[in-house]
């Protein structure tokens, strides 16, 4: 039955109980109209009224529903589909909201990977550049240096010795980056080791304390989710460097009865209601890529946790 005669029929019983009670009700109006007849026909209308509102809630409650389940839809937090209630064209339309957000959210998943791929390609093409181009010129900078050190009078020398060290220091930079950006310890050595080298690093050149606790027997994970796991965590410490204010890092990577699941906790300021910034919709794209779960919330000693579980094949059956 359509929406319309749903609503009409609805409507219809209540004038047809209004028109019985007129015709079989000791009810009559006089003119003038009397004190106790107004009262009695004000009482039947408000009643009218309030059948009618009632009838009508229960039956564009799904309606309702739907409006705010579009309100609150993120398709990067993909949460349970609203539940297909009600009778007709209003049934149809949640159906039909629900096999949009379906639709909506694939396309959305392959568009994220296309432009993902596309990002990590064009990283691995600028650290490969940084590594050959910029990288042998200061090398080559930094051994002309020193031929013209070897053979300059003493004054000059210390000059030219503290001129070496700033291009020393600007070529560890560059290969700091490179590495950032093309993580060549993850492809070459594992996840474990990836890890281990960001938070070393994280410890190397900031004030920050950075502990692991890394499980040795995590199960088999694909190329893709080891680079979701890395990137995760590259992105959580670089926010908690770069805004947190923290002391303590500590970032566990587990085993868990489904997946894998990669915590990193700080003793910083927290996220104090703040709103998501480009690197947590990243976090949430590269999550929505390999079916993972991303949280973010705050800490039980104070500061922000986040969390990132994997499920992986095996612990999903």
């Amino acid at each position: 039955m359509s929406l319309f005669w749903r609503i009409f029929l609805l409507d219809a019983a209540v004038l047809v109980a209004a028109t019985a009670l007129l015709l079989l009700g000791p009810v009559t109006v006089s003119t003038p109209v009397l004190l106790t007849e107004a009262v009695i026909l004000t009482a039947g209308l408000v009643t009218l009224l309030v059948a009618n509102a009632a009838l009508l809630r229960v039956g564009l409650a799904p309606l309702a529903r739907l409006t705010r389940s579009m309100n609150t839809i993120d398709l990067l937090r993909p949460g349970p589909r609203p539940a297909v209630t009600g009778h007709g064209e209003i049934a149809d339309l949640i159906q039909t909201f629900n096999t949009m957000l379906d639709r909506l959210e694939t396309e959305r998943a392959t568009s994220s990977a296309r432009a993902l791929s596309a990002q990590e390609a064009e990283r691995r093409r600028i650290a490969q550049e940084l590594h050959d181009e910029i990288g042998q010129t200061l090398t080559a900078v930094l051994l002309e240096l020193k031929r013209v050190s070897d053979r300059a009078p003493e004054p000059l020398r210390s000059e030219l010795h503290q001129v070496q060290e700033t291009t020393r220091d600007s070529l560890d930079e560059i290969r700091r980056i490179a590495r950032r950006l093309r993580p060549g310890v993850l492809e070459e050595l594992g996840l474990a080791s990836a890890l281990k080298a960001l938070t070393t690093e994280i410890s190397a050149h900031s004030r920050i304390t950075a502990r692991r606790q890394l499980d040795p027997d995590l199960p088999p994970l694909g190329e893709e989710a080891e680079l979701v796991l890395y990137r995760v965590a590259q992105e959580s410490l670089t926010n908690i460097v770069r805004h947190a204010g923290a002391r303590h890092i500590e970032l566990t990577l587990r085993r868990t009865p489904t997946g894998v699941e990669l915590r990193i906790r700080d003793d910083g300021r927290g996220l104090h209601g703040a709103p998501e910034g480009a690197g947590i919709r990243g976090m949430r794209e590269r999550a929505l890529l390999i079916g993972a779960e991303l949280t973010l919330g705050p800490a039980p000693q104070g500061g922000t946790e986040v969390r990132l579980e994997v499920p992986t094949r095996s612990g999903s059956r």
